[in-house]
C-alpha cells in the first residue's frame, strides 16, 4: 500500500541529481585543477617519502610530519609563481 502523505512528483518535473550526476559535474567543472593538486601530492608525499626513508634514514619521525607540513606553502607558491609566468608570457 502506497504512502498517501507522500507528494507525487511528475515525470516532467527533475528530481535531486544523483551522486553520479553530481560528481560528474565537479569533474567537468575543476577536473584539470583537481588533475593538477593530486599530481602535486603525490609527487611532494613521493619526494619527502623518498628524503625520509633514503637521505634522512637516521631522523626523527617528526622530521617526515615536517617535511609533509611544508608541502602546503610549496603547493601555494609553486602555483602561484605559475600564475605569475602565465601572465609575464601573455603580455
Amino acid at each position: 500500500m502506497p504512502d498517501s502523505d507522500a507528494p507525487e512528483t511528475p515525470d516532467d518535473q527533475p528530481t535531486d541529481p544523483s551522486v553520479a550526476d553530481r560528481a560528474r559535474t565537479v569533474l567537468s567543472e575543476n577536473g584539470t585543477g583537481m588533475a593538477q593538486d593530486l599530481l602535486f601530492a603525490l609527487a611532494w608525499v613521493g619526494l619527502a617519502s623518498i628524503l625520509y626513508d633514503f637521505v634522512f634514514p637516521t631522523a626523527p619521525r617528526w622530521v617526515l610530519y615536517m617535511f609533509m607540513l611544508a608541502g602546503i606553502p610549496a603547493y601555494f607558491g609553486f602555483f602561484i609563481s605559475l600564475e605569475i609566468a602565465k601572465e609575464r608570457s601573455a603580455r
